[in-house]
């Protein structure tokens, strides 16, 4: 029996469910592949034509750490062996990683806060005084908004440092603080916009996920956005290699320029998207699987 030419890789439970009832309610077949529970075969020879790459940053929050590194392993074999790939290792590279995302503004030519690693707790102070006050530590490999921490000053810095932990790869970022503004956040779906929203949220709160099943107990406003600010947030898109995924940004109350600071190459769709939007975004997304399913050359024979 062959394999489907799909496989979705993901590793929340819940996130999904509205993309499978999708895809079912298109007759497309695919393979579910739960990337806290792999298998990784060098010598498998048969491989669906196209594998979407839905793993999270914050796995390891969720006690699913064994599926960060595996995953960068298996998108990895798969493109060696030909397999396209939506979201692929270039994407999940810097979906894992706020150093690297650093870089990908850079390269697009955007506007960021200031970014340093630091790989020892005791290093924290040195590089936020060499930034300036106030800064944002958080942990390189985060997601849905664990372990940021906002300091005013070298003091508060301090007395926090015992309680910091850094992510899985055992290192911490510290950036300079944005300035006030409307927070952002920008969906990109094969190098366009798909739609925009302001985050309305408490002082303090950082777990910004937009799923039901987060329950993060944000608010979320459509936007229309500035032309520029689109071609800003698709250059970054690009330069990260984002195939499908969410950039975020503040709006600088004082300049209006946008100071980029995140990229989610999993982000999730705001919940009552129909609502809130007037259409569907999970079905969009599978439109374009379809296309790109549609775009594999099928085997001969």
């Amino acid at each position: 029996m062959s394999a489907a030419r799909l496989a979705i890789l993901y590793e929340h439970p819940e996130w999904f469910r509205g993309l499978f009832s999708a895809l079912k309610a298109r007759a497309l077949e695919y393979e579910e592949w739960r990337a806290d529970s792999l298998i990784i075969d060098d010598a498998r020879r048969r491989y669906p034509d196209l594998v979407f790459n839905r793993m999270s940053a914050s796995a390891a929050w969720r006690g699913h750490g064994c599926a960060q590194f595996a995953v960068a392993e298996l998108l990895a074999l798969l493109e060696s062996r030909g397999v396209e790939v939506v979201n692929g290792s270039a994407a999940y590279a810097i979906e894992v990683s706020k150093i690297r995302q650093a870089s990908a503004f850079r390269k697009a030519g955007v506007r960021h806060p200031a970014t340093m690693a630091v790989n020892r707790r005791e290093r924290l102070p040195e590089a936020a005084r060499s930034l300036g006050f106030p800064v944002f530590v958080k942990p390189n490999c985060g997601g849905a908004g664990h372990g940021v921490a906002r300091f005013a000053d070298e003091a508060q810095l301090a007395a926090a440092l015992p309680s910091l932990e850094p992510g899985l790869d055992g290192l911490f970022l510290v950036q300079t603080a944005a300035p006030e503004g409307e927070l952002l956040r920008l969906e990109v779906l094969g190098g366009e916009v798909l739609y925009a929203v302001r985050i309305e949220r408490e002082e303090g709160r950082f777990a910004l996920c937009p799923a039901d099943a987060c329950g993060s107990g944000v608010r979320f406003v459509p936007v229309l956005c500035s032309v520029p600010l689109e071609r800003e947030a698709l250059a970054v898109a690009r330069a990260a290699r984002l195939d499908v995924g969410g950039v975020e940004c503040f709006v600088d109350g004082r300049s209006g320029e946008a100071v980029f600071y995140d990229i989610n190459a999993l982000s999730n769709f705001v919940a009552n998207a129909r609502e809130l939007l007037g259409f569907c975004p999970t079905e969009r997304l599978v439109d374009y699987l379809a296309r790109r399913l549609s775009a594999v050359p099928l085997p001969r024979g």
